[in-house]
């Protein structure tokens, strides 16, 4: 939109034919392309405000109705000389509205510090020896440019500083030294088990010097570092060891005090003990041996061992066999060393000379069995001499039948205990052909001379 100003003085002044005097007015150089009106106006009129633009015909250039100025100064030219003195030009425009644009230009000194100078090369030096002593190399000789010497970035002219040519070295063929070729695998180890005190364990590999071997004639040089590497044995268990009886124990006293007695002699498996799977010491820890007599001993009464069980039987019944009924089974002592009239029997907790317990009765009888477990591996035999051996086994044992463990008995109101009786046949599947027993046998390692006697 125009200024209010330039509205209302193209508002009151008469609007005369388009003529030499009238322009088409504009707003600014952007905005060229439309005039504000459509109609002429005078020159006077549309520069009322002088950032106002005008155009005399329909394709001339669009003009500024403010005074005409220069622009700024353009940057200085390269200088006219490459050294030495020359001069450097810059320029600024204006635009004119009657003659066109137009332009103006400064012209200043330029002076660069020299030109360059060419240097004169001086005679060659003498060959260098040869890079190598033997087969082909090469050799190397320089020269300086000194005579004058160049000045500003000049140069030498046409050559080089430093030439090079082949030489041929006094020896022809020259030595090739050896080198390792890969390392083997390892060996095996010294020992298969640790053992304590010993030196480790140790395996080896090795490598031969043939990647390529040294050369004879003329001789090269040999492979340096060793053609044998050494390592402990990675994982070794430690060895077993056997072990060996300690001392015999102090003699103990008589445990009598009159008649015959006996003691016990004891010894340790602790010199040293087995360890890591090693052999037990062979023979017995402990022996007996007669003490005495220390004069006879006076009648004493006590109790007889106990007899053995009766078989499970119940009176008036018949046989019980392999039958869910209780009977009973007795066993009997007697009381030794009685005098008469002297003391009787000491009173203790198994009662008189009467037992009597509750049984089932399963002698003979057939049952379902079932196979045991490896029994521990026994003593070798014979315990020193040739060609020990030593055996474990498995036994069918049988499955006892679900009968109640505890019975009142008639006229009884506490419950009594209820014991098998009998040695049953039982019956298991076939174990590698056996029915009953399957035992294994292995000979043990090491078998030790028996002692002589006085060593014992």
């Amino acid at each position: 939109m125009a200024p209010a100003g330039l509205v209302l003085a193209l508002l009151c002044a008469p609007l005369g034919p388009a003529g030499a005097g009238s322009v088409l007015c504009f707003v600014g150089p952007s905005g060229c392309s439309e005039p504000l009106l459509e109609l002429p106006v005078p020159l006077a009129d549309c520069c009322l405000n002088p950032s106002y633009w005008y155009r005399r015909r329909h394709r001339g250039l669009c003009r500024p109705c403010r005074p005409e100025t220069w622009g700024p100064w353009g940057p200085w030219g390269a200088c006219s000389a490459s050294c030495g003195e020359g001069t450097q030009l810059r320029g600024r425009g204006r635009r004119r509205e009657a003659h066109g644009d137009d332009r103006e230009w400064q012209r200043r000194v330029c002076d660069l510090p020299c030109c360059p100078e060419a240097g004169a090369w001086a005679p060659w030096g003498p060959w260098a020896p040869c890079s190598v002593t033997c087969g082909s190399g090469s050799q190397w000789r320089e020269r300086s440019c000194p005579d004058p010497a160049p000045r500003c970035g000049g140069g030498c002219g046409a050559g080089d500083a430093r030439e090079t040519r082949m030489c041929a070295a006094a020896l022809v063929t020259c030595p090739v030294g050896g080198s390792w070729g890969p390392w083997g695998p390892w060996g095996g180890c010294s020992r298969s088990c640790r053992s304590s005190g010993a030196p480790e364990p140790e395996r080896t590999r090795s490598r031969r010097c043939d990647s390529p071997p040294p050369s004879v004639e003329p001789p090269g040089a040999p492979c340096r570092g060793g053609d044998t590497e050494r390592e402990p044995c990675p994982g070794l268990p430690p060895c077993p060891v056997d072990g060996a009886w300690g001392p015999w124990g102090p003699a103990p006293p008589c445990p009598v005090t009159c008649g015959l007695g006996a003691v016990t002699w004891r010894r340790a498996c602790d010199s040293p003990a087995p360890r890591h799977g090693g052999r037990g010491c062979p023979g017995n820890g402990t022996r007996r041996e007669a003490c005495g007599p220390l004069g006879a001993c006076p009648d004493v009464a006590h109790w007889s061992p106990w007899g053995a069980w009766s078989p499970c039987v119940r009176p008036l019944w018949g046989s019980l066999s392999c039958q869910e009924a209780v009977g009973q089974q007795r066993r009997t002592r007697e009381c030794v060393g009685r005098t008469p009239g002297g003391p009787p029997c000491p009173t203790d907790e198994a009662g008189g000379t009467i037992q009597i317990h509750a049984c089932y009765n399963i002698q003979h009888c057939l049952l379902d069995g079932n196979w045991s477990d490896w029994s521990p591996w026994s003593f070798c035999t014979p315990p020193c001499g040739a060609s020990p051996t030593r055996s474990r086994w498995r036994e069918c044992q049988p499955v006892l039948p679900d009968y109640p463990l505890l019975v009142t008995p008639v006229g009884s109101s506490a419950p009594s205990r209820v014991q098998f009786w009998g040695s049953p046949r039982p019956r298991c599947p076939p174990l590698e052909g056996q029915r009953l027993r399957l035992e294994e046998t292995e000979p043990c390692r090491g078998g030790q001379p028996c002692p002589e006697p006085h060593e014992e």
